[in-house]
């Protein structure tokens, strides 16, 4: 016969108890032990609830929701039936729907019927083809730096990972560990910054009484960073504005970081996406390699190609030699190892696939312009239909930014009005996604936006 079970009446917390709800779970763990033993006896079981409720995490605190996507979670919980989500930050269609490309669905249908593929784990780096087709997408197939071999990409997770792997090895191998990032900028670029090991500092971009970029404010902050600091840029349809520098801006910001000897590390998110061109959306990053100077670049796959789940993106730093580059190389590896090993195999495969095909290749380009090209029309849309509700104050910047996002300049007593009377969901800044928006949804924002200028101060 095997002796009874007797719960040890020593709490890891050496807690006591006197409220009902502690008897009561006492009971409940007393009833437990004893239906699933009946050698063990209510007596000699302990009064204690502690030793089977307490936590060794009983001192955590709930985190609060992420702003963003947080912005979600209050939409879904929503039952109005014109409710309206500008949060998130995925392209959406006519219809409201998620996409998925055609040429990526018929690369992924190729994949999954060709036998001979595996599930071996790739090499730390990534996918030597998808590195080698990245770094010629960003910087452009004729590109000096990526004949003569002065480029190393390696394959990140997503536009956040390839970030994080570069923001770490700049903690590590960099004289300066402090980067400057726009004012605003997205949301996760100062906590990804600081926990890879840098110390954030924010140089201006944003000017609100124009909704525009503060082009002065950013040329004497980054005047004044000291040299060698690491300068984030975005690549172009910046998040959460909208705005972008022209050419002839990006230009001055070039000579000014050159001549300061900064670091710039671009992110590169819309690459396609924002004008609906690769090669114009790559144009500030092309003006920094032209140069000969050194600097890094993050890519992402999840908007130009739909491949949000899927965590696909680069990071390429470019170097002053080929032997820099593999010397590079060789530190990032070290850093991706103990971080996640090495990165998935299946959406690389599928980037891969459309990028070295020509008619692959053709059909994303055309699509891409397409999504492009739909967010394009939904700001026209939004604009005209402001104008003829008569709303107050000039409303030309929606038509002048650019990208899956628009800086609208409500402030959030304005937002929380449209959430609470029009069921119309954004970040409190009111900042709102355009590829949320479509024809039939239109409409709906612009009364809102109208009634919040006008009965909301």
């Amino acid at each position: 016969m095997r002796p009874p079970v007797i719960l040890k009446t020593t709490s890891f917390f050496d807690s006591s108890y006197s409220s009902p709800s502690d008897r009561r779970l006492s009971t409940l763990a007393n009833h437990f032990v004893c239906a699933h033993n009946p050698m063990a006896s209510h007596d000699s079981i302990s009064a204690s609830p502690t030793a089977a409720f307490d936590s060794v995490f009983a001192q955590i605190v709930r985190a609060p929701e992420d702003p963003i996507l947080g912005v979600t979670v209050a939409y879904n919980k929503d039952p109005s039936p014109v409710k309206l989500n500008l949060g998130v930050g995925a392209y959406r269609t006519e219809e409201g729907k998620p996409l998925v490309l055609n040429v990526v669905r018929r690369v992924e249908q190729q994949l999954v019927n060709d036998v001979s593929r595996n599930k071996e784990y790739i090499p730390i780096t990534g996918l030597a083809d998808f590195n080698k087709l990245s770094a010629k997408l960003i910087f452009g197939s004729d590109s000096p730096a990526v004949q003569e071999n002065r480029v190393t990409t390696v394959q990140g997770l997503s536009g956040t990972g390839s970030l994080r792997v570069g923001g770490e090895f700049l903690a590590k191998h960099y004289h300066q560990r402090t980067i400057y990032l726009p004012t605003p900028t997205w949301g996760n670029h100062p906590k990804v910054f600081t926990l890879a090991g840098l110390s954030v500092k924010a140089y201006r971009y944003y000017a609100p009484s124009t909704r525009g970029l503060d082009f002065e404010g950013l040329l004497e902050d980054l005047s004044s960073a000291p040299s060698g600091s690491i300068v984030l840029l975005h690549a172009c349809a910046h998040n959460p504005t909208g705005v972008d520098p022209t050419l002839e801006q990006w230009e001055q910001i070039r000579q000014l970081i050159r001549s300061k000897a900064l670091l710039p590390f671009f992110d590169s998110a819309y690459q396609g996406f924002a004008s609906g061109s690769l090669d114009a959306d790559a144009q500030p990053v092309r003006l920094f390699v032209a140069d000969g100077g050194e600097l890094l670049v993050a890519q992402s796959y999840a908007k130009n190609m739909g491949l949000y789940g899927e965590r696909v993106g680069a990071l390429s730093i470019v170097c002053k030699s080929s032997d820099v580059a593999s010397r590079v190389e060789s530190q990032l590896k070290l850093v991706i190892r103990p971080m996640y090993s090495s990165p998935p195999i299946h959406g690389a495969s599928i980037v891969a696939a459309i990028l070295k095909d020509g008619n692959l290749y053709n059909e994303w380009t055309i699509e891409l312009k397409a999504m492009a090209d739909r967010i394009i029309s939904m700001r026209q849309q939004l604009f005209d239909a402001l104008v003829a509700r008569g709303t107050p104050g000039d409303w030309s910047h929606i038509i002048r930014q650019i990208g899956m996002f628009t800086f609208t300049g409500l402030n959030s007593e304005q937002v929380s009005f449209m959430t609470n009377e029009y069921h119309i969901y954004m970040t409190s800044d009111g900042r709102i996604s355009m590829a949320g928006l479509s024809s039939k949804t239109v409409p709906h924002l612009a009364d809102a936006i109208h009634a919040a200028v006008t009965r909301v101060v």
